[in-house]
């Protein structure tokens, strides 16, 4: 890797920083990147904390970044019990930042394709005014040729589809601020951590994209299969329905109910009209099980749609009356 250099950053200024690495397997590499992770870190806050969440490696990761606090006095392990996955990690990682005090946090792969170089300008960049999160864009990849392809296929998806405008969405090279963390860490569960960018865009944040180098990875091989990219586009889908209507369910649900009813509304007049009208035989005609089954469909759609109205009205009455003034949590 490139040695660092500090640029851009008043070290008086640098508020408490922490590197969050999540780790699956990751034993020959870490040896390699943790102490030029550490070693970043500390030119920009000399109290930073480099955080490996070992995310239930079976490799003997955790003795190795055991092995390494005791040479780096800013090296830190959080061991999961079980692999549950990179979003579980980030969460668990955010989580303890934040606990200790954390007010700019970032993220970075234990591959050793980040470069830890980059890190001062990520944080420069993500203490600027207006700026939320900052992601490290890979725009020169050293993958192979598919991974690099269907990354583009996959970015270009999700700028069109979430409407925010971004080249990298997968990186896992950010730096953002701790509000940031704190508001989109109760959302990553399951593969959730690669929208990272859109929730916090879609949460009123700022995001921007910083380009940074890519190196091949040091060593072992990745852990994520073809698989990923077909989950993504359905994890997108769900975000967007989180975002868009989290706290109004009913405009979807009713919408599509109302669109049902009225499609299938409009099937049994027409029946109706040419039995009373013409005399013709609709009794075998699949228009009429189909009006029926769109009427039935809709009416349930509707009643869903205000059954989730009255789930996330009695969320919001909870969370009101709990933070009420004068009124003790647990009272």
């Amino acid at each position: 890797m490139v040695p660092h250099e500090t640029t851009g950053i008043n070290m008086s200024d640098i508020p408490h920083l922490w590197v969050v690495v999540p780790a699956f397997n990751e034993s020959e590499s870490l040896p390699l990147v943790i102490p030029e992770v550490s070693k970043a870190a500390a030119e920009i806050d000399p109290a930073a904390c480099v955080l490996v969440v070992d995310d239930g490696s079976t490799d003997g990761t955790a003795k190795i970044v055991t092995d390494l606090a005791e040479t780096h006095t800013n090296v830190a392990l959080n061991r999961l019990g079980a692999n549950k996955g990179k979003a579980a990690a980030l969460k668990a990682g955010f989580g303890a930042a934040i606990e200790a005090g954390a007010t700019v946090i970032a993220m970075m792969d234990a591959d050793g394709q980040d470069d830890p170089s980059e890190l001062p300008r990520l944080v420069s960049h993500a203490l600027g005014p207006g700026a939320g999160l900052v992601t490290g864009a890979r725009t020169i990849r050293n993958d192979r040729f598919i991974k690099r392809n269907t990354s583009k296929l996959y970015n270009w998806t999700t700028s069109k589809l979430s409407g925010v405008p971004g080249r990298d969405f997968n990186s896992g090279f950010k730096v953002m601020r701790a509000e940031v963390a704190q508001d989109v860490a109760p959302l990553l569960y399951g593969e959730l951590h690669r929208y990272l960018t859109v929730m916090a865009h879609w949460l009123g944040y700022r995001v921007d994209e910083e380009t940074v180098q890519h190196h091949p990875r040091i060593a072992g091989v990745s852990k994520y299969g073809m698989a990923r990219f077909w989950r993504g586009f359905l994890d997108l889908l769900t975000i967007r329905f989180l975002m868009s209507y989290e706290h109004r369910p009913s405009h979807l649900f009713s919408g599509f109910g109302f669109g049902a009813m009225f499609t299938g509304g409009l099937m049994l007049c027409y029946l109706a009209l040419i039995k009373v009208a013409y005399g013709v035989e609709i009794s075998d005609r699949p228009l009429l099980p189909l009006g029926v089954l769109l009427v039935l469909a809709g009416l349930q759609l509707i009643l869903f749609g205000l059954l989730a109205e009255m789930v996330v009205y009695s969320r919001n009455r909870l969370s009101s009356e709990s933070f009420a003034p004068g009124r003790r949590l647990g009272d």
